[in-house]
């Protein structure tokens, strides 16, 4: 994505776009690594060291809101951050905690009359498991 695809995400969603929010999404929108909080915070303040811990967070809690990035939460660990904009489902190492990209597959949503609530997103399946890398190391134990 680049500089002006940012900015109309922004408009779009009703956010300001702040150099430090913008920071924020260019990182995540160049790599597709999955960092946590502390990652892009350290990313950012790499390249422009103004920006504190509270406004990063901050900022991450806007772009999930509006929808721009999603919270890959990791049982046990630091939450991850996606930007990725194409559905996607997650693998998840229980091993090292990766979090990897998984190709969409449509899951079926239950009629909301039948749970008595109002469904608002879609489901998203995160797969747990061993990554390729700790397969191996597990499997010779």
């Amino acid at each position: 994505m680049d500089a002006e695809a940012i900015k109309r995400s922004f408009d779009g969603s009703g956010l300001r776009c702040t150099p430090q929010r913008y920071a924020v999404m260019a990182f995540l929108t160049e790599r597709n690594r999955h960092p946590t909080a502390a990652e892009i915070l350290e990313a950012v303040n790499r390249v422009d060291p103004c920006s504190s811990r509270a406004t990063t967070y901050n900022n991450l809690r806007d772009l999930v809101q509006a929808g721009l990035v999603r919270e890959v939460a990791v049982e046990g660990r630091a939450a991850r951050f996606d930007a990725t904009g194409m559905r996607h489902h997650h693998f998840i190492c229980d091993r090292c905690g990766k979090v990897e990209d998984i190709e969409w597959y449509a899951v079926p949503k239950p009629a909301s009359r039948s749970l008595g609530k109002r469904i608002l997103r879609e489901c998203e399946l995160i797969f747990r498991g061993l990554c390729t890398k700790c397969a191996p190391r597990h499997a010779s134990r």
